[in-house]
């Protein structure tokens, strides 16, 4: 296996997945901040399912500097609870996705677009994979690794992979593991791509087709999970988009504009390679019988948050981490009437628990 890298994109040859090996990935990536001389202040904040590494744009205030605001861009930056002017902050893109890293639109040996042929992924792949950039970087530690949702079972794959090189773990509404709720609501998503017709078995780029309904239905499902069914109704409750002899309803037009939303920035083999991968996603696996032995890995410092009103991702199954952690573990329950988008939402209070653990 072979490692350079290239402008904020590190090439990897033969990199062995859980599934079998690739020949070659891109991973791309950004980074925020200035690596101090003793490479002791790297910070991995880790995106979510369709989320990029654009975590952030880096500037006091992006829309005077004319910059693309991040994700998490009221978390993320100088000044803020991961302030870049202290720590070294790099966002990957996720492997399999479609924001730069390797993936079902890249390129295969035979010159067309892998599509379907992508071999299965998994959020420890990911981990395996954020190491090597770490040894590129001559890191041998990070002070910290950070998610929320997908990211945050991404950074708890990364700290059990590597906990020597972890020194502070935060997950923020991420599981353990998927449990049968999850898995239910992912497949539905997937079942919705798939009998599109225009998916042809994942093999649409090649033929110049988009599953655009799928991939808006999926999105969609999808969202009614990331929101609580008390924020639905305060905000939306029975009120008309617009009268007609067929009515449609105000909250119809709120998932339809977020299934178009999506199609126009997302591919659909990649949101299920992405949804499949955290469907898997068990911290148990080949490692250990029970969650305590498997979390037993990492000893060191872990900020638990979760979200009071999460249907994703409730409270108690974002709490078993935080009970079965062996070390110094700080858990909150942070209330929201959102629901899992509240990782994102709540900047102000998840923002507060950051900045006093990270200090």
């Amino acid at each position: 296996m072979t490692v350079t890298s290239v402008n904020r994109v590190l090439e990897v040859d033969g990199f062995a997945l859980e599934s079998g090996v690739l020949d070659h990935i891109s991973l791309a990536y950004e980074a925020f901040g200035t690596l101090n001389a003793e490479k002791s202040n790297a910070v991995i904040v880790e995106h979510a399912l369709t989320g990029d590494s654009h975590v952030t744009s880096g500037r006091m205030d992006a829309h005077a500097a004319g910059a693309a605001p991040g994700w998490w861009e009221e978390l993320v930056g100088p000044g803020r609870p991961i302030d870049t002017d202290r720590f070294f902050v790099i966002c990957t893109n996720a492997l399999g996705g479609c924001t730069g890293t390797t993936g079902p639109l890249s390129t295969a040996p035979d010159g067309l677009p892998y599509g379907g042929r992508f071999p299965r992924v998994s959020i420890r792949d990911m981990a395996r994979l954020e190491l090597l950039l770490l040894d590129h970087l001559g890191i041998d530690h990070l002070y910290a690794v950070i998610g929320g949702s997908m990211g945050g079972a991404r950074a708890l794959e990364l700290a059990l992979e590597a906990p020597e090189r972890v020194q502070r773990l935060t997950v923020l509404a991420a599981p353990a593991y998927s449990e049968a709720d999850q898995i239910a609501w992912a497949h539905a998503q997937v079942a919705a791509i798939t009998m599109d017709p225009e998916y042809a078995g994942g093999d649409y780029a090649a033929l110049g087709s988009v599953p655009e309904r799928g991939l808006g239905l999926a999105r969609q499902i999808a969202h009614l999970t990331y929101r609580s069914d008390a924020e639905l109704n305060s905000r939306f409750g029975r009120n008309l988009q617009h009268m007609s002899d067929d009515p449609y309803y105000a909250v119809q037009s709120y998932l339809d504009y977020h299934g178009d939303k999506l199609v126009g920035r997302f591919d659909a083999q990649a949101y299920i390679l992405l949804t499949e991968a955290l469907r898997d996603h068990d911290v148990r696996r080949g490692r250990a019988d029970t969650l305590e032995q498997a979390l037993a890995r990492y000893t060191g410092p872990a900020l638990v948050l979760s979200l009071s009103t999460d249907r994703l991702y409730p409270p108690k199954q974002v709490k078993l981490i935080a009970d079965n952690l062996p070390g110094q573990v700080e858990y909150a329950e942070i209330p929201t009437d959102v629901g899992h988008d509240g990782f994102l939402t709540e900047a102000r209070a998840v923002g507060a628990y950051v900045s006093q653990f990270l200090s």
